[in-house]
Formats: structure tokens, sequence, C-alpha cells
């Protein structure tokens, strides 16, 4: 079966990090997604969505993000069950993250810096990004520095060289 969730969205309001009996590190927080599409003349409408993270993901959410903040999660669905305060039954929807990274910068005609538009994931040392709180400068190898000759062709005429 595949369970695959990749979003893109801003931060709702700034990460709860909590530890468990056990000591394992949880991160809840909400990010707002936008539609694809908007009727002409409307405000696009975005979805709110609650994410999950554990152990090094969640330190890695509560120390570089906050509310506002772009961000990157992929992981994968999750429902539970449970009752409310008045004895309700209620189905919580969420996204339990598998890997949460930076959103690309872009450099202005749309496209995203770096190699292949790609942030750095997590625990890597953030780039610098404009987020208030500070940040580590992340040494990103340099992919300019390659020529078409460290490539080679591959004929596709024959079996496959895998």
């Amino acid at each position: 079966m595949l369970n695959v969730v990749v979003l893109m969205g801003r931060l709702v309001a700034d990460p709860q990090l909590r530890q468990t009996p056990q000591g394992t590190s949880v991160a809840s927080f909400r990010i707002a997604v936008d539609r694809n599409f908007a009727r002409q003349g409307e405000q696009r409408q975005a979805d709110f969505i609650d994410i999950v993270a554990w152990r090094q993901q969640a330190e890695f959410v509560s120390k570089y993000f906050q509310k506002g903040s772009p961000i990157v999660v992929e992981g994968s669905l999750q429902t539970r069950q449970y009752q409310d305060k008045n004895g309700n039954n209620r189905t919580a929807v969420e996204v339990v993250a598998n890997q949460i990274n930076f959103v690309p910068r872009t450099n202005g005609q749309g496209s995203a810096s770096g190699a292949a538009g790609y942030a750095p994931a997590a625990p890597a040392a953030p780039a610098t990004g404009g987020y208030s709180r500070p940040a580590v400068q992340d040494a990103a190898p340099s992919y300019s520095a390659g020529s078409s000759e460290d490539f080679a062709v591959i004929d596709d005429n024959e079996d496959l060289p895998f």
C-alpha cells in the first residue's frame, strides 16, 4: 500500500515541543496550504493541516521554524479515534512527518536556486532565509563547478546497465 503526503505551506503558530514520559521528543503544529484553484475574482482558499513530528524532526522544526515560516513536510496520513472532554467520539486526521525541509528560495524568475531546487533536509544545518530566528550558514556544495564531461552517455538501445 502507498501512503505518502507532501505538503508545502506556512506555519499557523509556533511548533509545540513536548517530551513523552520516556523522553522522546514530539512536536505538533499546523500549516496552512493554499488550494491550487481559485475562481476569478475570489481569494484563494487554504486548508489547515495538523502535523506531528517525532525525535530529531521534532527538535529540528521547533528550533528553526516559527509562526509564518514556509515549510515542506513529507510524511504519511494517519487517523486516530478519541473522546473529547464532553464524551463525544472524535476522529483526528494528521500527517506524521518523516522529513521536514526549508522551502527553496527563488531567484526572482520563479525557479529555485541551488541543486534541482531542493533545500537541505533535516537535521542538516539550515541556510539563512529571512527567518527571524538565527540560523547556521549551510556549507552547501557548489554544483556549478561540474562540466558535461563528468557524465557518461548511456546507450538505451541495449539492456539497461542495472
